[in-house]
């Protein structure tokens, strides 16, 4: 049975950290440690904020790219 978590996209495809991390099944921290050593899936800072694309969460979800095709 698969689980079906909640998230919140903005609606340009952007996720916050929690959701991201809602998203891939981690903890926030998890995501912020892997963007200081420059692994796991691509984020983008906008105003001092981390943000990921829900296309590069599928895609690192489905395949653990670093970036969507």
């Amino acid at each position: 049975m698969v689980e079906q978590v909640k998230v919140v996209v903005l609606p340009d495809g952007r996720l916050d950290r929690k959701n991201a991390a809602a998203f891939l099944g981690r903890e926030p921290k998890t995501l912020a440690d892997w963007n200081s050593r420059g692994i796991g899936p691509r984020s983008v800072k906008v105003g001092g904020r981390v943000f990921y694309y829900l296309v590069d969460l599928e895609a690192y979800r489905d395949t653990g790219a670093r970036e969507a095709a």
